[in-house]
């Protein structure tokens, strides 16, 4: 797709017809994107809708009995998930909420501990974040006397 400059001029929004813009219909809307594909909206609205669908809370929250359920220790959990045992603690007295990735993690060790175990126990080992090599690879250079 080639690029095309604008001015600053055909940019400002300020010269916008806004009661055109208002008074275009969702029909005339759809008729102009089936005349485009690069004006086409990518999904429609029913892909949207379903899209939107959030993780609900459920037994997830309640990391505490997640842990027991599984017979754990706070320490034994966190190196097992990859959770830090501050952050179990937080979760387990409800000072700090799972949310994002750890929320979804939850719920799933919830619904499929083995596979969380074996899909975790696939993973070789990590090099902290920011060395470029591991410490095996860095040399020492010799002084000469």
């Amino acid at each position: 797709m080639p690029t095309t400059r604008h001015s600053r001029t055909e940019l400002d929004l300020a010269k916008v017809d806004w009661r055109q813009v208002d008074a275009t219909t969702d029909a005339e809307i759809a008729r102009q994107a089936a005349g485009d594909a690069e004006t086409a909206p990518l999904f429609t609205a029913a892909e949207l809708r379903a899209a939107a669908h959030r993780i609900g809370s459920g037994d997830s929250d309640d990391v505490r009995a997640l842990r027991l359920r599984l017979g754990l220790t706070q320490a034994a959990f966190a190196a097992r998930f990859g959770f830090s045992v501050d952050a179990v603690r937080q979760y387990e007295h409800r000072r700090r909420v799972p949310s994002g990735p750890a929320r979804t993690l939850l719920r799933v060790i919830a619904r499929e501990p083995d596979a969380v175990i074996r899909a975790l126990a696939q993973t070789g080992p990590t090099r902290p974040t920011g060395s470029r090599r591991p410490p095996s690879a860095v040399r020492t250079k010799a002084k000469s006397s």
